[in-house]
Formats: structure tokens, C-alpha cells, sequence
């Protein structure tokens, strides 16, 4: 089944969001690989965009608030995440003492 918001297709929830947002999530969430020149500019774009509509906020807070009134169970879904393995302590070699 194919969704449609005016002209444009949305597959997944991710791309609903960014249609009703009217900017790509990356933009506010930044990816995992991006340098910190990168997240900077990433930051003052979102700062401009947020000075040229300040009810974005409140759009995105809605948003939000609707995502957890009617999908409860996927924004709340815990993934168990494996824990790092801890290197092992290293011993000391004590030296033996000549008897």
C-alpha cells in the first residue's frame, strides 16, 4: 500500500515526520559519523530554521505527543543492547626471590 501527503509518497514513519516537518530528521538528530564541523553547520542551519518558524516547535511537540497517544508501543520498544566487553585486568609479574 502506498501513502501519499499532497504530491509526495511516504513509505516509512521516518519519512511521514519529515514530510510533516518540512525538513529531514537528520537535521535535528545528526548522524552517528558526522565531524564536528559537520554538526556545527548541522546546528546552525537548525538554529536559522527555527528563527524563520518559531511554531516548529510546537508542531514537533505535538508530533511527538500524537506518536505516543497512538503508537505507544513503538516509541516505547527497548532494544537490548549488548555491553561492551571490559578488558581483563592485567597482573604484575611479581619477581621471585632468589632462596
Amino acid at each position: 500500500m502506498k501513502h501519499f501527503i499532497g504530491p509526495h509518497r511516504a513509505a516509512t514513519p521516518a519519512e511521514f515526520m519529515e514530510l510533516a516537518l518540512g525538513t529531514p530528521l537528520d537535521l535535528w538528530l545528526g548522524t552517528e559519523d558526522e565531524s564536528d564541523d559537520e554538526r556545527a553547520a548541522r546546528l546552525d542551519a537548525a538554529r536559522d530554521i527555527l528563527a524563520d518558524d518559531p511554531d516548529l516547535t510546537d508542531r514537533l511537540i505535538a508530533k511527538a505527543a500524537d506518536a505516543f497517544r497512538f503508537h505507544p508501543a513503538d516509541v516505547l520498544r527497548i532494544v537490548a543492547v549488548a555491553e561492551p566487553a571490559r578488558p581483563t585486568p592485567r597482573r604484575r609479574a611479581v619477581p621471585r626471590r632468589a632462596a
